[in-house]
């Protein structure tokens, strides 16, 4: 599959994590094999690592891969971050902003590393640690960092501090308080929307005869994310399909998963609610919904699958 996007000329290569395999080995590994391809992280858990780490670790892999490194952060949530990595998770936006200036003073390294925030103090207060500086020379002063964000106050974050925004699932038709959130951020930022900025969003594509099976391939996935990643009181990947309109839907199939009742959680997802976000169905129709896709906000579709779907996906939007 990396092969084959490779060879298609796709525009990057994209790994994540979650209390499973970490972003970062993969990437490397699958980034020694390629010479195109972009490779970022969609995205690096930033509570479970120090800003310092992450400078490191983003310098490393640009060096490795010749500038062709994306560093996508993100705040996971609750259940991971606190049950999984066992630090606190409150006031995720405050942390998020203070993560990004840090990283980016480490890899600049114009003086010794030295912050104070609410979140992150270096070097601690009251400790024998004094500051210091990376010692590997990056390639690039500026790597670029993009943000995942699902809520609208998390995505005019990553307008005005980022240089991309990862989506997650999106829908084109439903997606206006997301354009408003991101204007909202660019307003903040001295020269607006910066010219490269870029946005890219989960886009599942399944062709099939009829649209119902395959739909059937896509509804497991977005039962898990509305009713198994989070909790009843936390969930973001819940609270973004209520932001699209689909809130009765949504609680219904959160009720159930969260209930042990996962096949009938997957039976609940409308096959309207599948097709807001995948493109699903015979190849004319695949063709006629790709449009939407792209005049929409996403300047960046991540797709993935075998060697003939990465085949389909270039075709619909090479």
């Amino acid at each position: 599959m990396v092969a084959e996007a490779d060879r298609l000329g796709f525009h990057s290569l994209w790994t994540s994590e979650a209390y499973g395999s970490d972003a970062v080995a993969p990437l490397a590994w699958w980034g020694s094999r390629t010479t195109g391809l972009r490779l970022g992280t969609a995205v690096m858990q930033l509570h479970a690592r120090t800003p310092a780490a992450t400078a490191m670790t983003a310098v490393t892999l640009d060096h490795l891969s010749e500038g062709r490194f994306i560093l996508g952060l993100g705040v996971s949530g609750p259940q991971v971050v606190e049950g999984w990595h066992g630090v606190p998770f409150g006031r995720p936006l405050e942390t998020t902003r203070e993560y990004v200036e840090i990283v980016r003073q480490a890899i600049r390294r114009q003086g010794p590393l030295e912050y104070r925030g609410r979140r992150y103090q270096l070097p601690l207060p009251g400790a024998p640690g004094k500051p210091l500086r990376l010692t590997v020379h990056p390639r690039r002063e500026q790597i670029p960092i993009w943000l995942g964000a699902e809520g609208p106050r998390n995505i005019a974050l990553a307008a005005e501090v980022g240089d991309g925004w990862l989506a997650g699932f999106h829908s084109p038709s439903r997606s206006g308080w997301q354009a408003r959130a991101l204007e909202e951020g660019f307003s903040r930022r001295a020269a607006g929307r910066p010219p490269d900025f870029e946005v890219a969003a989960i886009l599942p594509i399944v062709p099939a005869p009829d649209v119902e099976s395959a739909a059937d391939q896509v509804r497991p996935v977005l039962a898990l994310y509305m009713g198994g990643m989070g909790s009843r009181e936390t969930n973001f990947h819940f609270n973004l399909f209520a932001r699209m309109g689909f809130e009765g839907e949504a609680t219904r199939v959160r009720d159930l998963y969260l209930g042990g009742r996962r096949a009938e959680a997957v039976a609940a997802v409308p096959t309207r609610l599948v097709e807001a976000v995948a493109l699903v169905g015979p190849p004319a129709k695949l063709r006629e919904e790709a449009a939407a896709w792209r005049e929409g906000l996403p300047s960046l579709l991540l797709v993935s699958g075998p060697p003939p779907l990465l085949r389909l996906a270039a075709d619909l939007f090479g």
